[in-house]
């Protein structure tokens, strides 16, 4: 069965039986990709389709150390790898691999599991949260409000900037000779803030450029992903 179809199917199965509720968050899904794997493109597909998902949130964080083997990714970023690594610290692991989904920062799975993918997201979209964060934008301003009725724990607010597509010509390394499409290509990831995880935090900064963003609020530490916002 190819990917796609597979991946509808699955998605149906995980989410039979399941009801929206109000403190629900998107799903973030977070995928560590490379052009040089040549196992990524099943799950750059996958992520793609994620996509079509209005609760889901898909990322696609290109990885730098495929780069050795002869093909130097065009949209890597070493602190991507950075970022990979410390969720591996964090569960206690000495390996880190591609193609890796992280779900809301705090399980993962092989990007060419559909099944299994679905099954994380399902779990994660039935978990409410206490965090309610709001995200708007006035011209070339970004507001961000977060707030909480349940304190959790210290958390840092990010602001993510992504591309939306881009094809590729490999001309070297593992995926020599192909044409691969990506979606959801992560270009900035900042912090924009600090939050104690108890009292209301609002920021204003300046957001420039017509880039799709998220705004991410995750426990230090590399902890769960508490909530998330998307402006297209």
């Amino acid at each position: 069965m190819p990917l796609r179809a597979a991946w509808i199917v699955a998605l149906s199965a995980g989410l039979c039986g399941t009801t929206a509720m109000s403190g629900e968050r998107p799903v973030v899904v977070e995928l560590f990709t490379s052009q040089g794997c040549s196992s990524c493109p099943p799950a750059d597909e996958l992520l793609e389709t994620l996509g079509s998902d209005a609760d889901v949130i898909p990322l696609a964080l290109h990885v730098d150390y495929w780069d050795y083997i002869g093909w130097k990714d065009s949209f890597a970023q070493a602190r991507f790898t950075k970022r990979q690594k410390a969720y591996a610290k964090a569960a206690g692991r000495h390996t880190i691999y591609t193609p890796q989904m992280v779900v809301n920062g705090t399980e993962d799975v092989v990007g060419t599991r559909p099944k299994d993918v679905a099954a994380l997201i399902a779990e994660h979209r039935a978990v409410e949260t206490p965090v309610a964060l709001d995200v708007s934008r006035s011209s070339d301003m970004l507001t961000v409000r977060v707030s909480t009725e349940t304190p959790v724990g210290p958390s840092v607010i990010y602001l993510v900037r992504y591309e939306p597509d881009a094809t590729v010509r490999v001309r070297r390394g593992e995926n020599a000779g192909r044409t691969l499409d990506y979606t959801h290509i992560v270009t900035d990831w900042d912090m924009i803030g600090r939050w104690d995880g108890q009292s209301a935090f609002s920021e204003s900064q300046p957001m420039e450029g017509d880039a799709p963003a998220v705004v991410l609020v995750q426990e230090d530490g590399y902890g769960p992903i508490l909530s998330a916002a998307r402006l297209r």
